[in-house]
């Protein structure tokens, strides 16, 4: 059972699809079940669409509300789920709301499965990334998660040093790379057919890309407006663009910063040559071409940094920590906070990083959900009658 509940969670399970269904039928079969967490069509059918995975079996619908409210929504929903179609292996993907909700329900159900012990094997996606910034729900997700997981799927070596810090034992930490690097591979040349750039008169101009949606950074009108302000100054010399989520158009209404930004915005129906244009939410293929377009991405997104660091645009994260350092000590991204000197800085750095040239971090190749499926497959293979936590 793949379980997804955000944007984030799609292009992680997509690949791991795609290879149990290429190199696993008959070993396998898969049960697509989304959480709803994310409900807006533009945060999750259209991603469906444009990763060729099928429509979930099963969506809970769980919407939005505080941290308990959603967490407690999974659990309950979920644990009907397992209960009705028992699934061997739960596999978990990223730090959402969904992914912990879900770990913790399948390390607590009890029914017989092929892997024994009464139990379903949870695996988790993109396991041992570390912000160390217990502000973070998604910190305390990732924790969480890893904890109550039987199987650990690493995108980067350092992450097994994390995992190893909280006690997890090696058998069970699987270094395989990073599934949605696959996606981007894999959807590259769908995107740049889009009509995206061409519908804002952007192709082949230079351009930035803006992503915002972190509570963090939007939930406070002060840290908000500098960002903006940040962004603003930056658009007095190309377009930026500013695709918003529900949750930040939201905030921007709330705390009467919308007619700000109307006023830095470029005409209506021109190419712009400067300016922000405030955008509805983008689809996978329209994101990820704007993406390899961009001269620039300004971001607090955790995907959004290792995307562009395979693709080798310069990143600033307007954040003060990462959970992902490998795409700062391989890859284009750069450290900015929030203040607006902070984020001009950050970006002339980055430029002039990326500039120099970037690796690509280890296993990033493109195939991260084949060696996730063959790991299953030889997990499955070795399974003994001994449990995979010793019971107390």
């Amino acid at each position: 059972m793949l379980v997804a509940g955000a944007r984030p969670n799609y292009m992680k399970i997509a690949p791991i699809y795609w290879a149990l269904s290429a190199h696993a039928r008959g070993l396998f079969d898969v049960d697509l079940v989304h959480t709803g967490q994310h409900y807006d069509a533009s945060l999750s059918e259209d991603f469906f669409r444009d990763l060729q995975l099928p429509n979930p079996s099963v969506n809970l619908g769980v919407g939005s509300g505080s941290h308990a409210t959603q967490t407690a929504k999974v659990m309950i929903g979920f644990e009907q789920v397992l209960l009705g179609r028992r699934p061997d292996i739960v596999v978990v993907v990223g730090d959402v709301n969904s992914t912990a909700a879900c770990a913790l329900v399948a390390s607590k159900v009890y029914y017989d499965t092929c892997v024994g012990r009464g139990r379903p094997m949870v695996a988790h996606i993109e396991a041992g990334l570390r912000s160390r910034d217990w502000l973070m729900p998604e910190e305390v997700n990732r924790v969480v998660t890893d904890a109550l997981s039987d199987v650990l799927f690493t995108t980067c070596q350092d992450a097994a040093a994390n995992l190893a810090a909280e006690g997890i034992t090696a058998e069970r930490i699987h270094f395989v790379g990073n599934p949605m690097i696959d996606s981007l591979r894999c959807c590259s040349d769908a995107a740049t057919r889009s009509r995206l750039l061409d519908d804002l008169g952007l192709r082949d101009r230079p351009f930035g890309l803006c992503t915002l949606h972190r509570p963090s950074n939007v939930d406070h009108p002060e840290v908000l407006e500098e960002i903006l302000a940040a962004i603003a100054d930056i658009a007095a010399e190309l377009p930026v663009l500013l695709p918003l989520h529900p949750r930040t158009r939201a905030r921007i209404h709330q705390y009467g910063l919308w007619e700000r930004l109307a006023a830095l915005s470029p005409p209506v129906r021109q190419p712009p040559q400067h300016g922000i244009s405030a955008l509805e939410p983008l689809s996978y293929l329209e994101m990820l071409q704007a993406m390899q377009a961009a001269k620039f991405v300004l971001t607090d997104s955790g995907g959004v940094q290792e995307e562009t660091t395979a693709l080798g645009v310069p990143c600033v994260t307007l954040r003060a920590n990462t959970e992902r350092p490998v795409t700062i000590t391989d890859g284009t991204n750069v450290l900015a906070g929030t203040s607006r000197q902070g984020i001009s800085s950050g970006l002339t750095a980055a430029l002039r990083k990326t500039a120099a040239g970037a690796p690509l971090p280890e296993l990033w190749d493109g195939r991260a959900g084949e060696r996730i499926v063959e790991t299953l497959r030889q997990v499955v293979a070795n399974r003994s009658a001994a449990p995979l936590h010793t019971e107390t």
